[in-house]
């Protein structure tokens, strides 16, 4: 009978503890069928992005992702980007995506690796989405400062 008990005390501890954790809340399927689609980042941008550079995704100069395409698709949070910029090297991968209920876009890079086994990722806020558009806003650390990098997306 007391193992009962402690196994019933157990499973209501387990089960009431709720994480704060961006990847673990529940996900905004309104906006991510908003974003579904292709898009192309019309605009990077940043305070003093003429004269520092910040890197975008751990990838490349955040001015390299003006021009790429992304392909999100809502009913499986799979997608892919590809950057296809002249002045920059070309990069194509696939990601996984969703859009949890604090309005935050949180994206995998899978390169050729499985969703599951890939332990970091991207946490960035959405805002100003319509029909057309939309922005994502990343935080970068550039000479230990943070500042706001704003991804303009246009639907193609």
């Amino acid at each position: 009978m007391k193992k009962i008990i402690l196994a019933t005390l157990f499973s209501i501890l387990i089960f009431s503890c709720k994480s704060n954790s961006a990847t673990s809340t529940k996900v905004d399927t309104r906006t991510e069928s908003g974003i579904k689609g292709n898009w192309t980042i019309s605009a990077v941008t940043y305070p003093g992005s003429d004269v520092i550079k910040a890197t975008s995704f751990d990838l490349a100069d955040s001015k390299c992702f003006v021009g790429s395409t992304w392909k999100f698709v809502a009913n499986n949070n799979k997608g892919n980007f590809t950057i296809n910029s002249p002045k920059c090297t070309s990069y194509s991968t696939p990601i996984t995506w969703f859009i949890n209920k604090d309005g935050q876009f949180v994206m995998k890079i899978l390169d050729a690796a499985k969703a599951k086994t890939v332990k970091s990722g991207y946490v960035l806020n959405i805002a100003n989405q319509t029909d057309t558009s939309f922005q994502l806003t990343e935080n970068v650390n550039i000479a230990g400062k943070m500042i706001d990098v704003v991804y303009q997306f246009n639907k193609n």
